[in-house]
């Protein structure tokens, strides 16, 4: 099952391709190598918001992780052509989160897992998970990666 397939049998699609707020580009492609910009998690009219671990439970934060992660799977398609040519190198997740929060790994797994059911072995990444004071717009999750096209 392609990328795209396993896509369609979860019920998901693949947003547009955002275009950036600000001096930079979606991605950048350095030989095989895909470093795309951070995303939060789009919905229709702006982002989801707020703080994990006071507006946000774990659970929704989640979602956003994985909404967030369909939007760099978008991306990363725009940059390979085609998901089947994408592996997962690395995931930098930051979320919105109460000091005192300390579950930022379970949030990021929204990215994680997403990546590993689409596109399988080639989704399993390095990660990192953090905490932030705020993200830009409040929103609860931005998420950048590095991608690799493989042959």
């Amino acid at each position: 099952m392609t990328p795209e397939e396993k896509l369609q049998s979860l019920g998901l699609s693949l947003p547009d391709v955002p275009t950036p707020v600000a001096n930079y580009v979606p991605f950048r492609l350095v030989g095989d190598m895909i470093y795309l910009s951070g995303q939060g998690p789009r919905k229709p009219g702006g982002y989801h918001t707020g703080k994990v671990g006071r507006d946000v439970t774990i659970e929704e934060a989640y979602q956003h992780a994985r909404i967030t992660g369909l939007g760099l799977l978008a991306v990363a398609k725009k940059a390979a052509g085609d998901l089947s040519r994408v592996e997962v190198v690395k995931v930098f997740g930051m979320v919105n989160a109460v000091p005192e929060f300390a579950d930022h790994p379970k949030v990021i797994n929204g990215c994680s897992d997403l990546f590993v059911e689409v596109l399988g072995e080639r989704g399993r990444h390095a990660r990192s998970a953090i905490g932030m004071g705020s993200l830009p717009n409040n929103m609860t999750v931005e998420i950048e990666a590095i991608m690799r096209i493989v042959s």
